[in-house]
């Protein structure tokens, strides 16, 4: 008994480690948002620091909430999943109660805070994804197996884009079934059964972009930017002639000329089109391969967070992950010209208080979910191969690459009792191939 008790202490002693690879693209992703930021907005107001101040202000906040999560360990979080749904639902309604709700240009979007506006739809991003996180892990036989299992996220997710498009969000909808359908690909859903709600989604998103008159216009100037310059293809004329004047290595930091008052929303939807000019073809290819850097390495957590069997973790790195590539991929093609404008900012480099809050706070969740991950592989490897006797000083130092704990884990004995129901047949996990 003694024996295993200190056994259990020196698990218990082991840590982890953040990813480093993951951290360091947020890092740089964020220090080029602050570089450009302070850029493209120093000629928009008569204090020319104004929105670096704010975005700094926000960011320290965001960084402070990341801290937090960072520290959570993720099963303590898994424990409130329906609290975090009704959360959703609460903060999508409370726009439209006067006195809470403000609206600007028409869109109820926002609450007062007092000091700030905050935009609610970037906390429901957060906590929907965790929600849905936790649901594939207690259903994940079903989802694959029933209609109703497979059903209910998709209601869900319904019932959450018919009050974003209420506020008017046409973006935010577009971007939340994305993630769901995305979701629950990865945790393994029928696809022969998925086909039928995604069609019926398509077509009715698509009819819904079409009836509106201004949606349809967006679409219009899209085509052909060039017809109507200045009119409704103004902020995508003024970006496309920012990206042209940038070449290939730009017109230098601080010398954009788009940015003064010509194109509009220069700081936060069209900071792309600023930074291609200033950077030029060479900086906005870093700042891609940045993203593919970040999102990649998300993915690979979650697939090995899936083949220890850490399924809500997985499932947070597949969210999260499909979060910041669509948002970053709609965001880039707007400025570029490829798809039609919506007012989705660039994750970690847009100016905004709300996104950077909440953006901040899914990387603190990333990083946990590689902590937790880490610590996970070190307390295997120890089980697997430390002799008896070791100190915790020989814990720490067993070996804990990727490929040793994968293979002790072909060794180990399966659990007879996976989380979820057991009246389903366990499936096989999707593995999404092998790498490293």
């Amino acid at each position: 008994m003694n024996d295993l008790s200190r056994q259990a202490t020196r698990l218990e002693a082991i840590g982890g480690h953040f990813d480093k690879w993951l951290l360091g693209a947020i890092i740089a992703l964020t220090g080029l948002g602050v570089v450009m930021v302070a850029s493209s907005s120093i000629a928009l107001m008569s204090s020319p620091f104004y929105y670096l101040n704010r975005h700094l202000i926000f960011l320290a906040v965001g960084i402070g909430l990341a801290i937090v999560a960072m520290r959570t360990e993720l099963k303590s979080i898994e424990q409130y999943n329906q609290i975090l749904l009704l959360g959703c639902f609460a903060l999508l309604v409370v726009v439209f109660i006067p006195g809470l709700g403000s609206s600007v240009n028409g869109a109820r979007r926002w609450i007062n805070l007092g000091i700030s506006k905050f935009q609610t739809v970037e906390a429901v991003k957060v906590l929907y994804i965790v929600w849905l996180s936790s649901y594939l892990v207690r259903f994940r036989d079903e989802v694959n197996a029933t209609w109703p299992a497979m059903l209910k996220p998709l209601g869900v997710a319904g019932a959450l884009v018919v009050l974003l498009l209420l506020q008017p969000d046409f973006g935010s909808s577009t971007l939340l079934l994305a993630i769901t359908a995305g979701m629950l690909v990865l945790g393994g859903v029928n696809m022969p059964r998925m086909s039928m709600p995604v069609v019926i989604g398509m077509v009715g998103m698509s009819a819904l972009a079409i009836i509106e008159p201004y949606r349809m216009r967006r679409i219009t100037s899209f085509l052909d930017p060039w017809a109507d310059q200045q009119g409704d293809g103004y902020q995508l004329s003024n970006a496309l002639m920012a990206v042209g004047r940038g070449e290939w290595t730009g017109v230098g930091l601080g010398n954009s000329v788009q940015k003064l008052y010509y194109l509009p929303e220069a700081h936060t939807d069209f900071i792309f089109s600023v930074t291609a000019e200033e950077l030029g073809f060479l900086g906005t290819c870093l700042i891609i391969a940045l993203y593919a850097l970040l999102v990649g390495r998300t993915f690979w957590l979650g697939m090995r967070c899936v083949e220890m069997k850490r399924h809500f973790s997985g499932y947070i790195a597949f969210g999260i992950g499909l979060w910041i590539s669509m948002q970053s991929f709609v965001s880039i093609g707007v400025n570029l010209g490829i798809l039609p404008t919506k007012g989705l900012t660039l994750p970690l480099i847009s100016s905004g208080g709300s996104s950077v809050l909440m953006t901040c706070v899914a990387m603190g969740l990333l990083l946990r979910v590689s902590y937790e991950l880490d610590r996970a592989e070190r307390r295997q490897a120890v089980r697997m191969g430390a002799p008896e006797g070791d100190d915790g000083a020989a814990a720490a130092d067993a070996p804990t690459s990727a490929t040793a704990v994968a293979a002790a884990l072909q060794d180990a004995p399966r659990d007879s009792s996976p989380r979820g129901t057991s009246r389903m047949q366990q499936r096989i996990e999707p593995t999404l191939g092998r790498m490293g």
